[in-house]
């Protein structure tokens, strides 16, 4: 599928703590990664105390979130010559939910971050590991499992994560939402120096955002399916001269060495994950929950007028918006590689057609989150006046709004 490179983003839940005019803030130059011995306080120097429910989480208050008003200001710690962030921990649950009962799918083996993401989202709930997303998607539309967790967008990444296009293609919808920080660690199997590593294998994206890193250390990257799934393959293959790029809680899992923590080229690395569920939602908001709503908005043409559109529907109603994402399909205009050239569609499935949902075919797609629940009468109005004009919408889902940031340690 071919994207153009004009997306707006508005992902105000990632973005590092604002600064207001009696303090300052400013984000400190991308760390080094730091020796197993020399950390300190947990994730990248992060403090890491736990809620009752056992999650942690980082700048938020369990009310305010990332950007709330009990966030502590963040502090600098020299390590190895360079300054690494202390982040807050307070304690909260996320989105107040509880998991007892329910089985959760999720891509890769068992310590992927997207289990981990689940866990901490649901405690108590079953995870059930997948081979690929759709694997995922597709046991919770056949009813073998009660949820699904997607990743779909991360600090580092934007939204190269395409996991809204397999949404698209399942009538499902969005229930929950859960921001994770995001933490590498290099391990090893027990007793195997840095020195005697040669090679490292992880997830692509993983090993691209460990670029600086792994050049330092001079080794040779191969990619696989998954962060856990190197770990299990460091792990049943007795491999001496390799290492896996993966969290500290897989390395308690599989009974490997941590050699070095914070791997990560960027030290604030935040992947939002969405949790999925057969329609109706399960989930009731109260009238007066801090709700979000997730749509997508599908056109012909004229892609900008229909942007300023939605946006006017919006702020005429003082909506705030969390997320606006353009999706332009390129007709093989270049720039984009063999999918750009392919010309494919966005296809969403129509799940008011009558009859049986039927996939549709779109150039032009909008992604659009808004702060308020769809049975909010501004959010009601808004949507309605964006069926005028727009070919297609469909609400992808209602879900309390969590900009807490949850870290593993």
């Amino acid at each position: 599928m071919a994207y153009t490179s004009s997306s707006l983003h508005l992902h105000k839940h990632l973005l590092l703590p604002k600064t207001n005019p009696s303090s300052s803030y400013s984000r400190p130059p991308p760390p080094s990664f730091v020796a197993a011995a020399a950390k300190i306080n947990g994730v990248n120097g992060h403090s890491s105390k736990k809620s009752p429910n056992g999650k942690a989480q980082i700048n938020g208050d369990g009310k305010k979130g990332v950007n709330g008003s009990g966030r502590k200001k963040a502090a600098a710690q020299h390590i190895n010559g360079n300054d690494r962030i202390h982040l807050s921990v307070s304690t909260g649950g996320a989105g107040g939910q509880d998991g007892f009962g329910l089985r959760v799918a999720f891509q890769g083996a068992p310590g992927a971050y997207s289990e981990f993401a689940a866990k901490t989202a649901l405690p108590g709930c079953d995870t059930v590991p997948c081979r690929a997303f759709a694997d995922a998607l597709a046991a919770v539309d056949g009813g073998a499992v009660d949820r699904a967790i997607l990743p779909v967008e991360s600090t580092m990444e934007g939204t190269a994560l395409r996991n809204y296009d397999l949404l698209l293609r399942h009538d499902l919808v969005v229930v929950q939402e859960i921001n994770l920080f995001v933490h590498y660690c290099l391990l090893a199997m027990p007793g195997v120096r840095a020195a005697e590593v040669r090679r490292v294998i992880s997830h692509p994206m993983a090993l691209a955002h460990c670029g600086r890193a792994l050049a330092r250390l001079g080794v040779d990257r191969e990619p696989v399916e998954d962060t856990a799934g190197a770990v299990e393959m460091l792990r049943s293959n007795r491999m001496l001269d390799t290492a896996a790029i993966a969290s500290p809680r897989a390395a308690d899992l599989y009974g490997l060495d941590v050699l070095a923590h914070g791997l990560q080229d960027e030290s604030w690395n935040v992947t939002r994950f969405l949790l999925l569920s057969k329609p109706p939602s399960p989930v009731t908001l109260p009238m007066d929950a801090d709700a979000k709503t997730s749509m997508v908005v599908a056109h012909r043409g004229g892609s900008m007028m229909v942007v300023l559109k939605v946006l006017s529907a919006f702020s005429s109603r003082n909506i705030n918006l969390t997320k606006l994402e353009v999706i332009n399909n390129n007709d093989g205009g270049g720039g984009g590689g063999a999918a750009a050239s392919a010309g494919h569609p966005v296809m969403i499935l129509d799940t008011s057609a009558r009859g049986a949902p039927t996939l549709r075919a779109f150039p032009h797609v909008l992604y659009v989150d808004c702060e308020g629940a769809s049975h909010d009468p501004r959010v009601l109005d808004a949507i309605k006046e964006i069926e005028r004009f727009a070919v297609f919408v469909r609400v992808l889902g209602c879900y309390a709004a969590d900009s807490n940031v949850y870290d593993l340690q």
